[in-house]
């Protein structure tokens, strides 16, 4: 199995942006909490490689993302389920591959949402997550000119294909970008010397 470390430096051959990484890690540390809110905490450190995983393709290959993944992943001995898992949340935008597992789902509804979540939380005071509340990121998800990279269509499609409803995935997805933000901005500051 593909370890934490694997992870990150697999994802920081391919990525050299702070940015990038940063989202890797966040992405990576979300999931971990719902595999643990979701009953999966015995596979959480795999949840979280998947979500560290899950742009290694984009900065060096954005055309292509999802489809390059699996050849950079394969050369270094990463499994096909993670490579599938990988590869799921871009569903509908540049691959055919559905997700199926409860961790994909999640994955495919909450990677847009955090972008939003973390524009919103630099727009704050505090610059964190730890004081944003639901009604303050409703109005910012609302405000399509704001973070517009970050699709409104993919989080709601992600919600309904959980059979949640958008407030829960929004409150959810708060509480677990609280749960890692600190350690993560620690590890982001050792990596680049901060």
């Amino acid at each position: 199995m593909t370890s934490r470390a694997d992870a990150i430096q697999i994802l920081r051959e391919y990525n050299k942006e702070r940015f990038h990484i940063l989202h890797g890690l966040t992405v990576g540390g979300v999931l971990r909490w719902y595999a643990e809110q979701l009953g999966y905490g015995d596979e959480a450190e795999h949840w979280e490689v998947v979500g560290i995983l899950h742009d290694v393709d984009f900065e060096l290959y954005p055309d292509q993302h999802c489809i390059k993944a699996p050849e950079l992943l394969r050369a270094h001995g990463v499994s096909e389920d993670v490579i599938y898992s990988v590869c799921s949340h871009g569903w509908k935008l540049t691959v055919d591959i559905e997700p199926k597992h409860e961790m994909e789902k999640v994955l495919y509804a909450a990677d847009e949402l955090t972008g939003l979540i973390g524009a919103a939380a630099r727009m704050r005071p505090s610059k964190s997550v730890s004081d944003m509340e639901v009604k303050s990121l409703k109005k910012k998800f609302k405000d399509k000119k704001f973070a517009a990279g970050c699709s409104r269509d993919v989080i709601l499609d992600g919600a309904a294909n959980l059979g949640w409803e958008p407030d829960k995935l929004f409150a959810d997805t708060i509480d677990a970008m609280r749960s890692c933000e600190d350690s993560i901005n620690r590890e982001i500051a050792e990596m680049f010397g901060e």
